[in-house]
């Protein structure tokens, strides 16, 4: 071993002797902040294993509050029959031939699907306006509509309700969808993503005479998908969970959705079958679950780009 590593050596093992509590503290930062992240973890998804393990429990572990009844601990087997049970306790639609789950389903994917196409359309033309074209009081409009976020939404609820009986779009899909067809959240969060894309690409665009439209749908928007992915996303699952609005605008069982469905479980004569409740509910969740597997990327992405120059 030569001086030069000798000299090395020593000071490596100096430096460590004098400064070894230095990385101490980042570990046990690290470490709190694991444990935070974990414990938020489970608190989010402990809530959807107790209704997964609910709905394969039979009706006398559930009111014995028995927390596990299979192997090991119990000989009961996983009631795999609760969901097909559920689905036949809603009813049955004479019109369509087929159980009321099939239509509830139906008009849950019609009425999402309608939602999230008129708000991506509305969003995304106003918020091109609002980022990237001169348009006089563009700033006032914009911020008149952010404070339409502070109008609570109960407080508009019967005033909309009453317009769909004027408009006589009552119990029809018009009344489940069209008000709900503009997102202020949503144009607040493409305006942000649509104002980092350099102007050097509209300026090269104008250059090979591309116009606004053409601009925004070859360059602005593909360069935006994970803010649109975003958007999509909350707005689908706002409109899949929703359940008291097309609970007040729908009469008929036939245009009832699926949360609305979940209802028909609650106490009655025999009492609620809080499995069968369950099972109906891992049934209406689990499309939301299947769906941001697959567009969990772009949701990250979206989440953590919008609003920040770069």
């Amino acid at each position: 071993m030569n001086r030069a590593e000798t000299k090395t050596r020593a000071g490596e093992s100096v430096a460590t002797s004098v400064f070894p509590s230095r990385r101490r503290p980042r570990s046990w930062v690290r470490v709190l902040i694991y444990a935070f992240l974990l414990a938020g973890a489970l608190a989010a998804v402990t809530p959807f294993v107790y209704m997964i393990m609910t709905s394969l429990k039979t009706y006398g572990s559930v009111i014995n509050n028995n927390i596990w009844p299979w192997f090991p601990f119990g000989d009961e087997p996983l009631q795999f029959n609760n969901y097909a049970e559920a689905i036949d306790r809603i009813g049955f639609d004479k019109a369509w031939g087929v159980p009321l789950f099939v239509r509830y389903l139906a008009n849950s994917i019609i009425m999402s699907s309608v939602i999230v196409g008129g708000v991506l359309i509305t969003s995304i033309l106003a918020a091109y306006v609002l980022a990237r074209m001169q348009v006089p009081g563009k700033n006032l409009v914009f911020l008149f509509i952010l404070a339409t976020i502070m109008i609570p939404p109960d407080l508009t609820l019967v005033p909309k309700v009453v317009m769909m009986f004027n408009l006589k779009w009552y119990n029809t899909y018009l009344a489940l969808s069209v008000p709900f067809l503009t997102s202020v959240f949503a144009i607040f969060l493409l305006r942000q993503f649509f104002m980092q894309i350099p102007k050097d690409l509209y300026d090269a665009a104008r250059m090979d005479g591309a116009g606004h439209l053409r601009f925004l749908f070859f360059i602005v928007v593909p360069l935006s998908k994970p803010a649109i992915f975003t958007v999509a996303l909350l707005n689908f699952i706002w409109a899949w969970d929703s359940f008291k609005w097309p609970l007040l605008v729908t009469r008929d069982n036939n245009m009832r959705v699926l949360a609305v469905g979940l209802q028909q479980f609650l106490a009655g004569e025999g009492g609620t079958n809080v499995q069968f409740l369950m099972a109906f509910a891992t049934l209406v969740v689990l499309p939301i679950v299947i769906l941001y597997f697959f567009t969990q990327k772009y949701f990250t992405e979206g989440v953590i780009t919008t609003g920040l120059k770069g």
